[in-house]
């Protein structure tokens, strides 16, 4: 019997870990994701691949600087999606233009679906992620510098010039990374978390809590 539940087990994590996938692979050589599609599918309906053309594969959505006065942080962050680039449908991958205001920073934050590799373009700007025994890892990047973040795990790019704005341009191993702020997520959500709760964890008082919750717009 314990051989049985020992081969269940095996073949159960076996199948567990072919749907852990980030992405699935592709069965043709580009599926042009059809946004006008009123189906709702785990990634998109795609053309017919007769009707393809160049301008699926292309997009200047990052060509333009972001609004870092837009929100209280000062930081901007840019992403190619099937509205302005449809040719990514399937390819498990997205990317991104980070604009950073001086001396801010983009919020600790996680992707569930994917790892992320940063680039600096401009500035100097600090970078960092915790690992799951609550090691920090961090690396000053300057132009040119790259650095990666597994997926998963929170991490930061804080701006280290005092008068100028950065630049990053990031490449995600997914076509819906997906991002969750670790402070908005425990604060801001909705429904609120209950006070208890966060005045456990975070061994705060419920002034702390309000204070907080009205800082981060909630």
């Amino acid at each position: 019997k314990c051989v049985v539940l020992f081969l269940q087990l095996c073949l159960g994590l076996t199948l567990l870990s072919g749907l852990a996938k980030p992405d699935p692979d592709p069965l043709q050589d580009y599926c042009i994701a059809d946004t006008k599609s009123p189906l709702y599918l785990n990634g998109a309906p795609y053309l017919n691949p007769t009707l393809a053309h160049s301008s699926h594969f292309t997009t200047s959505a990052l060509a333009k600087a972001g609004d870092t006065k837009a929100n209280q942080f000062g930081f901007s962050v840019t992403l190619t999606t099937l509205a302005n680039l449809p040719g990514i449908n399937t390819m498990g991958l997205t990317m991104a233009r980070v604009d950073i205001a001086a001396d801010d920073l983009v919020l600790p934050h996680s992707h569930p679906r994917a790892s992320e590799v940063t680039i600096c373009l401009q500035g100097v700007i600090l970078v960092g992620f915790v690992d799951t025994s609550n090691r920090l890892f961090t690396q000053k990047l300057e132009p040119g510098d790259s650095f990666v973040f597994p997926r998963g795990l929170n991490h930061f790019l804080y701006n280290m010039e005092p008068e100028k704005p950065a630049l990053a341009i990031s490449g995600l191993s997914s076509q819906n990374p997906g991002a969750q702020i670790a402070s908005r997520a425990a604060f801001v959500s909705n429904p609120p978390i209950l006070e208890v709760v966060l005045e456990k964890a975070f061994q705060i008082s419920r002034q702390d809590i309000t204070k907080i919750r009205k800082n981060l717009g909630g």
